[in-house]
Order: C-alpha cells, then sequence, then structure tokens
C-alpha cells in the first residue's frame, strides 16, 4: 500500500536536491515586449514521457517562457493507459529515465517512498499504471507548464523569425521562437498498414494504437498481424477479454529471439552514437529490421497459456475479403476465418501525412537526400527518417530554409537513426532530454550575441566600494615623484 507520507519526505529531499544543484538555473533568456514579441520561448508539442523530460530539462537550463501542449486529457497523455496494452515496461526497472541527474527524480526513488525498499527489491519490472502515475508526480512536483485538450493544426514560419503554432480553442496561432516536436512513436508519421487492409471494411479491423473495444470481442475470432510486443500485447488482450480463437500470423519462419540492441546497450553507445559516421548509423540501425527487438518471454506466454491461441509462421495475409459473418484473411498456405483483425505493424515516419506539418515537410532533408546506402544495404522505412543535426533540429533540403528549420526539434522515435535509441525509451532519456536543451540554449544564445554583447558593455556594477584600503597605502605615480629626492 502506498504510504503518502512518503512521498512528502521525497518531496521534501527533491527540494533540498534542486537548491544543491542550483536548480533551476536562473532565468537568463531576454524577453521582448510590445508588437512582435513571441508569446512563449519554447513551445514543446507533446506533453508525454519525451516532452516532460524535454520541458524539465530546457527549465532547468534557466528557459523559462515554456509551454507543454498535448492533445489527451490530463492523465492520459502518451501511449501507457491508451495502447499500451503490456503489463509492465521491457526496460529494466533501474533505468533512470526523466530524472536529468536528480536522484530523487527517479522512478526508483518515488517507487520506494511509498512502497518501501523492500517492495523495490523485489519488484521485477514495471507496472504500466505505476509509469504513468510517476510521470503524473514528475509534471506535479516539478510544476511543469502543460496544456492539455489542445491539437497542434499547422506549424508555420513568420516573416520576423517566430514559427506560429496553431491550436484548437486559440483563436489566434501562439508565437514562439523554438518547435519541440515531442510526440513520441508516432511523431512524424502514421501507423503503418499494409496494402490489403484497404481490401477490409474499417469496421473489422484496427491497428494497434486505435482504441480497441476488447469486451466486444468476447466469443469471437480474432487475427493479430505481427510478432513483436504489441502483437503479443494485443493477442495476449483479445483472449484475457474472452475472444473464442486468436490467430496471430507471422511473416517471418520463426519468432525473433536475439535482442541484439541490448547486446550493445551501454553509455558509450548512448552518448556517443551521434558522433558515428553515417555509414556506421546505418549499419547498426539497418541491422534492426534483420533482428528486430523479440516480444519478451512474459508476453508470449502470456498469449500461449491460452489453449485457443494458434500462431501461423511465414504466413503474411496476402488477401482479404469480407463474409456476411466476418472477414475471410489468406495466407500463402492457408484461409482463416475471422471476426476481426488487429494489425500490430507499428508506425512509418511520413511527414508529408501530417497535417500539423505540410508546410514544413517539403523543406526538410531526409536520409534518402543525403546518404546512399551499400549495395543490399536499402531501406526505405530509414531512407523516410529526418537527417537531424547533433541538437535534434531539421536538416534543410535548401540552404533558404536552413535557418527557419533550425529552430524546429524532432525529439520523437525518428530521432533514431541520426541519435541513436534515445527517444525510444526510458533508459537514454536523461542524455537525450539534457542534449536537446544544450542545443535550444546555444540556439537562443546565438541569436540574442547582440544582446549579451549590449548588456556586457552596459555592466557597470563595481565590485569594490572605495573603503577597502587606506589612501596611504596607494603608491600611484605622482607621489613616486613627490618622494623622489
Amino acid at each position: 500500500m502506498a504510504q503518502n507520507n512518503g512521498l512528502v519526505g521525497l518531496e521534501e529531499r527533491l527540494r533540498g536536491e534542486l537548491e544543491e544543484l542550483n536548480l533551476p538555473a536562473r532565468p537568463w533568456v531576454s524577453r521582448k515586449s510590445g508588437e512582435g514579441a513571441p508569446d512563449y520561448d519554447v513551445i514543446v508539442i507533446g506533453g508525454g514521457m519525451l516532452g516532460l523530460a524535454a520541458t524539465a530539462a530546457l527549465q532547468f537550463q534557466g528557459v523559462t517562457s515554456v509551454l507543454c501542449l498535448d492533445r489527451a486529457e490530463r492523465g492520459r497523455e502518451g501511449p501507457w493507459l491508451n495502447y499500451a496494452r503490456m503489463r509492465t515496461l521491457r526496460t529494466p526497472k533501474t533505468a533512470v529515465g526523466p530524472a536529468l541527474g536528480v536522484p530523487a527524480l527517479t522512478f526508483r526513488a518515488w517507487f520506494s517512498a511509498q512502497y518501501g525498499i523492500d517492495a523495490w527489491n523485489e519488484l521485477d519490472k514495471i507496472p504500466t499504471p505505476l509509469w504513468m502515475a510517476y510521470l503524473c508526480w514528475y509534471r506535479k512536483v516539478l510544476a511543469l507548464p502543460v496544456r492539455n485538450q489542445t491539437d497542434v493544426t499547422d506549424i508555420a514560419f513568420c516573416d520576423n523569425g517566430l514559427i506560429a503554432v496553431s491550436v484548437t480553442g486559440n483563436p489566434a496561432p501562439l508565437t514562439t521562437r523554438r518547435v519541440v516536436i515531442a510526440t513520441g512513436i508516432d511523431g512524424l508519421g502514421q501507423p503503418a498498414l499494409p496494402p490489403v487492409a484497404s481490401k477490409i471494411p474499417r469496421r473489422l479491423y484496427a491497428h494497434s494504437s486505435d482504441p480497441i473495444d476488447f469486451e466486444a470481442l468476447q466469443g469471437k475470432r480474432v487475427g493479430v498481424v505481427g510478432a513483436g510486443s504489441s502483437a503479443m500485447d494485443n493477442a495476449a488482450t483479445a483472449l484475457e477479454a474472452g475472444a473464442s480463437a486468436v490467430d496471430l500470423f507471422v511473416r517471418r519462419e520463426c519468432l525473433p529471439d536475439i535482442d541484439k540492441f541490448s547486446g550493445i546497450s551501454h553509455e558509450g553507445l548512448i552518448v556517443g552514437y551521434v558522433t558515428l559516421p553515417d555509414e556506421v548509423k546505418w549499419k547498426i540501425m539497418r541491422s534492426g529490421y534483420d533482428f528486430p527487438v523479440p516480444a519478451p518471454r512474459e508476453s508470449v506466454l502470456r498469449v500461449f497459456r491460452h489453449a485457443n491461441a494458434r500462431m501461423h509462421l511465414g504466413s503474411p495475409i496476402v488477401d482479404a475479403r469480407e463474409r456476411s459473418d466476418g472477414l475471410v484473411v489468406r495466407t500463402p498456405h492457408d484461409e482463416v476465418e475471422l471476426d476481426y483483425l488487429i494489425f500490430a505493424t507499428g508506425f512509418a515516419c511520413a511527414l508529408d501525412k501530417r497535417p500539423e506539418l505540410h508546410r514544413l515537410a517539403p523543406l526538410i532533408r531526409l536520409w534518402r537526400d543525403s546518404f546512399t546506402p551499400a549495395l543490399g544495404e536499402n531501406c526505405p522505412g530509414l531512407a523516410a527518417l529526418p537527417d537531424l543535426a547533433d541538437d535534434f533540429s531539421f536538416r534543410a533540403k535548401n540552404h533558404q530554409h536552413a535557418l527557419n528549420l533550425s529552430h524546429v526539434y524532432a525529439f520523437s522515435f525518428d530521432a533514431t537513426l541520426s541519435h541513436g535509441k534515445l527517444t525510444s525509451g526510458a533508459p537514454g532519456l536523461t542524455e537525450a532530454a539534457q542534449r536537446l536543451a544544450r542545443g535550444v540554449v546555444s540556439s537562443l544564445l546565438r541569436e540574442d550575441a547582440q544582446i549579451v554583447l549590449t548588456q556586457f558593455s552596459e555592466y557597470s556594477r563595481s565590485e569594490l566600494l572605495g573603503n577597502e584600503w587606506s589612501p596611504e597605502q596607494v603608491v600611484t605615480t605622482s607621489n613616486k615623484k613627490e618622494a623622489t629626492p
């Protein structure tokens, strides 16, 4: 049982740690006033794990004019209580997540304060609802400025160098100097659906990221396309809701079982990946297509403890048709009758498909614009990702758009090819948020360089009062001459 007094003590400890670290830093960004002044210095789009970490990291660096926007209602940001249907997180419980170098901000500190160290030692993996509760506490205890139930509908560059962000509920766009897109796994794209989905009526299928009424699937024949964690989670959820049968359709001849990325997971890769040559980055991430991350053993067991679960290996769905009582899907081997089909087929980066990015998408440089892979290493999915600068900002296809695009940052899953797996989960999140914040701070400072020079020249507060010595202790040129015989 949680102990509220434990949280009170933790929050007192947090205040002390922040004070000892001089966090947040004192505000330093010059604020303009009057016509042409921005509403904010930075707008962060997305109030989930990535957006909260980015907002906190910016405030820690003394950038106080920040607004974070999220379309969800408070407490339901991100996938955790929506389409993340796993019981626990995949990552180790010791991952520091968005703590930003502050021990009292870790999940471990938050959990132990409420449940005790013995409960922490007994904990295997973090239950998904608890992670969401921790993120809600993180937002509250840092007093992060998040505006919920706000959709971003457009991002446009203004003639005066600002960025206009159109949002629901605001008659006029919000203006800002920088924009951080922190919208998670589908940040710059959309759910990836195979072509066969176009042959199925929309009422008979869903993508795994859609809201799904699993209770309505009780007694139904359900198909799930995919072999990864999401496929197993959705299959298990359907079985637990009482589906009469669940068929998993896997295009590979066997389930992925080796997590290559775990084998090279260490601080060197977290910090140094961004400095690797493009050829090496491509080879690492391209191998992820040959060796996809396997579903955790617990997730697979959760499915196949049900006798009415079946797996079709080497069985991509090549055709589908509607019937009066559901649909029939065809694989290279057989046909299967279903009532409902779930595509656990991930997401695809497609900037031009995001309504809020329709102005920016044609200007942004993608990996296919700047890198030619070796023979046999082509990968359209990777080629569609943005070729980001070292601070997560967009690069431009053409020089005339370079400055404007450098003021927009892709702090989402789509940054993985450029920056490594920092934005794909909790383990590298502190490094990611701090790298982003340093980039934004440096960019704002460069833009304000003349203001800094003016402040330097006008600063005139003397550190000395003039009474630190007596007159007879001063030797000047004139009294030296007088003392000479």
